[in-house]
């Protein structure tokens, strides 16, 4: 079996384990009352900061302990001919969730739905929904595509958001303040169609929202009867941002990136949100 067969297969069993995860419930993952629970922000492709992640979460040891990855691809690169490798810490994500099925879990960032729609993403003067795929061909030779179609399957199978039991709701993003009323929150109970995940769909505004004000975020603590959300998205040069006293930004994808840890089994309030925030450059 070449390489690219191989990793292929990873990405296909770690899709079937996404859409055959327990915790799954239409597109929506909900957590149990006990545990903890480790939130990311954006990782694009920061392979120091994943390796940083997998030491703390020690899943080995720690069985109750649940990680959720979004925004995995797209590397931030600083010249235009550098070549953007987070397919490489794509398909370790991958290895992750086939090692520890009911521990490791996903959410749909709208970099992975714009790849799995071959929607142009133009960064920094790069179109880096083309250089993904470039790198990709590159590394995989012949067998780029099979990798290609491979990874589409799994970024297709990645959930919408995920609920905890102490009312924490946790996604990508969250619909903008003017497109709220497009927003058709039964989403989450289904499978995402077509419809769904194009343009101005209930999936695609769930990804894609940014500069959420304070009255569309208590409207949708309303519609979703939360308190709280924690979400990434929007860049956060130092790491993470309180917005409103209801919302947590986080960033994972550079030297000031952060996480998070959630005990799934205790009463929530903001300062026990911000006193869990930690920062990557902490773990040793």
């Amino acid at each position: 079996m070449t390489d690219g067969a191989r990793d292929a297969e990873i990405y296909l069993q770690a899709a079937s384990l996404n859409r055959e995860d327990p915790l799954l419930h239409g597109s929506l993952l909900r957590f149990p009352n006990y545990g903890q629970l480790v939130m990311t922000g954006d990782l694009h492709g920061n392979s120091r900061n994943f390796a940083k992640l997998q030491k703390f979460c020690n899943l080995e040891q720690f069985a109750a302990r649940h990680v959720i990855l979004h925004e995995i691809v797209h590397e931030e690169v600083f010249a235009l001919d550098a070549v953007d490798n987070s397919h490489r810490v794509l398909l370790e994500t991958a290895k992750w969730k086939c090692a520890f099925p009911d521990q490791v879990h996903f959410l749909l960032g709208n970099h992975e739905l714009a790849q799995l729609q071959s929607h142009e993403i133009t960064k920094n003067g790069r179109v880096v929904t083309h250089d993904f795929e470039k790198a990709l061909h590159a590394a995989y030779g012949a067998d780029g595509l099979i990798v290609l179609e491979a990874i589409n399957a799994f970024m297709a199978s990645m959930p919408l958001a995920g609920r905890t039991s102490n009312r924490v709701f946790l996604s990508h993003s969250l619909p903008s303040p003017q497109m709220l009323p497009q927003f058709d929150p039964t989403v989450l109970l289904r499978t995402p169609t077509e419809e769904d995940l194009r343009d101005r769909g209930s999936a695609h505004l769930l990804v894609w929202g940014r500069d959420h004000t304070e009255p569309a975020i208590s409207k949708l603590c309303e519609i979703l009867d939360v308190d709280f959300f924690i979400c990434g998205h929007q860049p956060q040069e130092s790491g993470y941002e309180v917005l409103h006293e209801r919302m947590l930004i986080l960033a994972s994808d550079h030297n000031h990136g952060v996480f998070m840890t959630l005990d799934l089994n205790k009463p929530v309030s903001l300062e026990r949100l911000t006193n869990t925030i930690y920062p990557f450059a902490g773990v040793a």
